[in-house]
């Protein structure tokens, strides 16, 4: 039997169009700081790709800077800010946080003070979405990106940010997204890359397939496309349900993206389903991809106030377009199985 893989939140298989547009750019030789012919076609390819995600986004007229991550762009934007967020925030976030927002058992945040926080579109573990209040100083757009319908322009915050491998890019390539005219420190200081904002020569290569997968990305967006995705998703927590009345559906009563559930079971340790699921032939998670490894509870449903059984037992299921039917179904009854090993050993 093939494995499927059912992790699209730790990140997403690399897109054909961003594979062809990362080969076409290996032929470019300039660096696109240099002023001659070569350089100057480097430079207009990095420009006309900023162009293109700043569209995907719904980011025209804003800045977009390139970094090597998304954390890294939560770096440039947080880092000597006081701001508050939420124990649901990313790592990446949490760590330049100096007050902490209060978060119901739902997942939802309220940001009593916008200008002076930051908060996620939607959470990787659970998918919850948010409602981002106007005047938001920074968000963490990587999630939502591609696969729930947003501008930049419209969301009335001052920043934000995103990977280029959550939508089919490349890993290595995220961006700032700021207000045009928005002051910004640089962290990294060299050749003033970046509008002085990001020194270093910029990964071109990286920025090509960023570039390519952002337009497919939004769309298959306008194509409904994760719609299909969401209808999946609804065919594997139903086939769950239907079976064991105490799996727990983390954030299921919200808006959630539509790709992703958090199935938890008290006592179950999550890494353990990880690994048997592994040997089955699947490729699930518990918890955020960036603390693999790591043997803790999950922060997340610790902040939404469950106990260390549940926040310990859960695991993230995250599908795409490329996700079938029939492995969801597979999925569905071989963790069934591995459950009912678990209760018959429990009773």
């Amino acid at each position: 039997m093939s494995r499927a893989y059912l992790d699209w939140n730790a990140t997403t298989p690399l897109r054909p169009e961003a594979r062809a547009a990362m080969a076409a750019a290996m032929d470019l030789v300039g660096n696109p700081s240099s002023v001659h012919a070569e350089g100057r076609a480097a430079k207009a390819l990095l420009e006309r790709s900023r162009s293109e995600i700043a569209a995907a986004l719904g980011a025209e007229g804003a800045d977009i800077v390139f970094t090597s991550s998304a954390t890294e762009a939560a770096a440039l934007a947080l880092e000597g800010r006081d701001l508050g967020c939420s124990g649901v925030e990313h790592d990446a976030v949490g760590a330049w946080c100096v007050e902490r927002l209060a978060c119901d058992a739902a997942g939802r945040v309220a940001v009593p003070d916008p200008g002076r926080a930051t908060l996620q579109l939607a959470n990787s573990e659970t998918g919850v979405v948010q409602d981002l209040p106007k005047g938001l100083a920074v968000s963490d757009l990587t999630q939502g990106f591609g696969k729930v319908p947003f501008a930049f322009n419209w969301l009335g915050c001052e920043m934000g940010f995103v990977s280029a491998h959550k939508v089919g890019g490349p890993k290595g390539v995220g961006a700032l997204v700021l207000r045009r005219g928005r002051n910004l420190t640089a962290r990294l200081r060299g050749g003033g890359q970046e509008m002085g904002r990001r020194a270093g020569t910029e990964n071109l290569i990286g920025i090509a397939g960023f570039a390519a997968a952002a337009t497919a990305a939004q769309r298959d967006l306008a194509d409904g496309v994760w719609e299909r995705v969401e209808k999946l998703r609804s065919i594997l927590e139903k086939a769950l349900a239907t079976s064991e009345k105490e799996i727990i559906f983390v954030g299921n009563s919200e808006r959630r993206l539509p790709n992703t559930s958090c199935i938890a079971v008290a006592g179950w340790r999550g890494e353990t389903q990880v690994m048997q699921m592994d040997l089955a032939g699947f490729a699930i998670s518990a918890g955020s991809a960036c603390s693999s490894g790591k043997v803790r509870v999950s922060r997340v449903l610790k902040a939404m106030g469950h106990d260390d059984r549940v926040a310990g037992s859960a695991i993230r299921v995250s599908i795409g377009p490329e996700t079938t039917e029939d492995e969801v179904l597979r999925f569905a009854e071989t963790w069934l199985a591995q459950y009912r090993k678990f209760k018959a050993k429990a009773a």
